[in-house]
């Protein structure tokens, strides 16, 4: 079917085509800026980066923030797969077709865990990495004195994911989506209005084939095979010790993940890492709180210009 949309202000729309997928983007900035790749996690859309676009954009940058695999107006994928390093195969893909030495990549909740995994993938090309609301697998298995908060962490975090064993019902899950979705963004994030979003976010999923497929984000995590060739060495790197400089925000007030694992982070990166955690915001801190997301992303991006 066709879907059609409406960019935000002052963004434009365009597509990109990769191996197993097209995604449709919207974009910011002078094509010839450093590409900043801006990925959306669930339940969300590229309309997640309306705000901060804009912000990184009037620096410089050539903001690109796609629908992934699976949303519109993007296509599903044409091999049925939704790993984390299929994830990390499409992000790569788009640098291919736009980035340069300079390309940084901006992930939240899903796309955190792909600029994650790109954080820690010897052959990346990006020389910078954000993420937000979902930290480095590091901050889940570091072994550090502290391992009864860790325990507790980890106890208290199941019970908050619940909806990742629920949604590995067929069909079920898939028909539940119109009061899930609501609810997640009601407790993920207190206080905000969602209103807007919303609209969005059901317009990224307007058939079972989209619903079932943004479904396979965690069906495919929690029930893992063998990836596929072009995403095997991509998918091992997620679980790896993070090499490239990353900044890791989190709102502090997070329903989903919960702040305290910003706690345990800063241990497993870098030199020129950072971890901040944005009061005033919960688990969609960059439309709760755009503003400091944006100044703190573009201090840590370039040093130099703040």
């Amino acid at each position: 079917m066709t879907h059609t949309l409406e960019a935000p202000a002052g963004a434009d729309r365009i597509e990109l085509v990769l191996p197993t997928a097209t995604l449709q983007a919207f974009a910011w900035g002078p094509d010839d800026g450093p590409l900043a790749l801006c990925l959306h996690g669930f339940p969300d859309s590229a309309y997640s980066w309306r705000h901060v676009g804009p912000r990184l954009a009037a620096e410089g940058y050539r903001v690109v923030a796609p629908f992934t695999r699976g949303y519109a107006p993007s296509t599903v994928a044409a091999d049925g797969d939704y790993n984390v390093g299929a994830l990390m195969f499409d992000a790569i893909g788009i640098h291919r077709l736009l980035g340069d030495e300079r390309a940084v990549v901006i992930g939240h909740d899903w796309g955190a865990l792909t600029s994650n995994g790109l954080a820690a993938y010897r052959d990346s090309p990006f020389r910078k990495v954000v993420s937000m609301s979902v930290p480095p697998v590091g901050a889940f298995t570091s072994a550090r004195e502290d391992t009864g908060q860790l325990v507790t962490l980890l106890a208290r975090q199941a019970f908050m994911s619940w909806y990742m064993m629920f949604v590995q019902l067929p069909r079920l899950s898939e028909r539940s989506l119109d009061k899930l979705i609501p609810l997640l963004w009601r407790r993920w994030s207190p206080g905000y209005d969602a209103t807007d979003d919303l609209r969005h976010v059901f317009d990224a999923l307007p058939t079972g084939e989209h619903r079932s497929a943004v479904l396979q984000y965690y069906r495919a995590t929690l029930r893992p095979g063998r990836p596929a060739e072009p995403y095997r060495a991509l998918q091992a790197a997620g679980f790896d010790q993070v090499l490239t400089p990353l900044l890791y925000l989190h709102g502090v007030t997070d329903g989903c993940m919960q702040a305290g694992f910003a706690d345990r982070v800063g241990a497993a990166l870098p030199p020129g890492s950072d971890v901040r955690l944005v009061q005033g915001a919960g688990h969609f801190l960059q439309l709760e709180q755009p503003d400091v997301v944006a100044d703190l992303v573009l201090e840590f991006l370039d040093p130099s210009s703040t």
